[in-house]
C-alpha cells in the first residue's frame, strides 16, 4: 500500500502577492525532477498544492516554499518603493 501525502496553502500578501508569486513560482520551472509534485497558481492570492509519497519530502518542500515566500515578502518590504 502506498500512501500519498498532500497539503494546500493559500497566501494573501495584499498588493505584494503577484510579485511574490512571480519570484517563487520560477523555482518550479527549473526543478522538474522534484520528487514532490508542486503546483502554484495566482488568482488574487497564491494557491499552492503539494503532493508526495514521502511525508519528509512534503515537509521539506513546504518549508522551502514558505521560506521563499517570506524572503520575497521581506525583500519587497525592505525596498518600500
Amino acid at each position: 500500500m502506498t500512501l500519498n501525502f498532500s497539503a494546500k496553502i493559500t497566501v494573501d500578501a495584499k498588493d505584494k502577492t503577484e510579485a511574490i508569486f512571480d519570484s517563487v513560482n520560477i523555482d518550479n520551472n527549473f526543478y522538474p525532477e522534484n520528487p514532490v509534485k508542486t503546483k502554484m497558481k495566482f488568482d488574487e492570492k497564491i494557491y499552492i498544492s503539494v503532493e508526495s509519497k514521502q511525508l519528509t519530502h512534503l515537509r521539506a518542500n513546504l518549508n522551502s516554499t514558505l521560506r521563499h515566500i517570506q524572503a520575497s515578502h521581506d525583500s519587497i518590504e525592505s525596498v518600500k518603493i
